[in-house]
């Protein structure tokens, strides 16, 4: 019976590691093309006027602003500035910094870089699963937030929330068999990534060119944006 399972459970981590991670790597690819299509396609009117600054210089001054929350904002908004930057650093960290993962990039795209030890991922994987949770909650309980969220805003956060557990459990090893827990993260990431194309989550792409773009369009009138 032990067996049984044991053989059940690596097929299905065969399956996710195998032909469901090459669907969810071309849905995301070929998803994300055509968004970035349509948006580099709308074009945008000639401006006529003589250029009074660099439109260059002033994309990259304000992808480089926008790295840093803004006093007002803080002021504002002080529990999504702290949260919202605790799990977000979080999540890239545990994504692009932890060896296996690292591995896997390496054997998927043939680039790699340092990954920080495992323990130190571990402890970061925690501070986002609390952030992503303090989130949620917030917006519950957030009147306003919560008349604004629409259900895709929680599909987002699923979708989000549960490769990191998924992950956290698999390398604990606290759902057993190991393959099976392995199985289940690789398939919370393969959502992730067949979701991204399709929903708000874009902006991780397409937010860097919504602000070169705003940056320089006033880099260019010579005022910053």
């Amino acid at each position: 019976m032990i067996a049984s399972l044991e053989m059940t459970s690596m097929d299905f981590l065969m399956w996710t590691k195998g032909p469901l991670f090459q669907l969810a790597l071309t849905v995301f690819a070929l998803g994300m093309l055509v968004r970035l299509m349509e948006i580099f396609m709308l074009g945008r009117e000639h401006n006529y006027a003589l250029p009074r600054g660099s439109a260059v210089a002033g994309g990259l001054r304000t992808l480089y602003r926008r790295f840093y929350t803004d006093a007002g904002t803080f002021k504002s908004a002080p529990f999504d500035v702290v949260v919202g930057t605790l799990w977000h650093i979080g999540f890239i960290v545990a994504l692009l910094l932890f060896i296996p993962h690292v591995e896997l990039i390496k054997a998927t795209f043939g680039i790699a870089w340092p990954a920080l030890p495992n323990p130190v991922v571990d402890a970061i994987t925690v501070i986002t699963l609390l952030g992503l949770l303090a989130a949620l909650v917030h917006r519950l309980l957030h009147p306003v937030k919560r008349f604004l969220s629409t259900h895709e805003d929680y599909v987002i956060w699923a979708v989000t929330f549960l490769p990191v557990l998924t992950g956290y459990l698999a390398y604990h090893r606290i759902i057993n068999p190991y393959p099976l827990a392995l199985g289940l993260h690789i398939l919370t990431a393969e959502i992730f990534l067949v979701v991204l194309p399709f929903t708000k989550l874009t902006h991780i792409f397409t937010a860097w060119v919504a602000r070169y773009y705003n940056g320089a369009t006033f880099g260019r009138k010579g005022v910053q944006s």
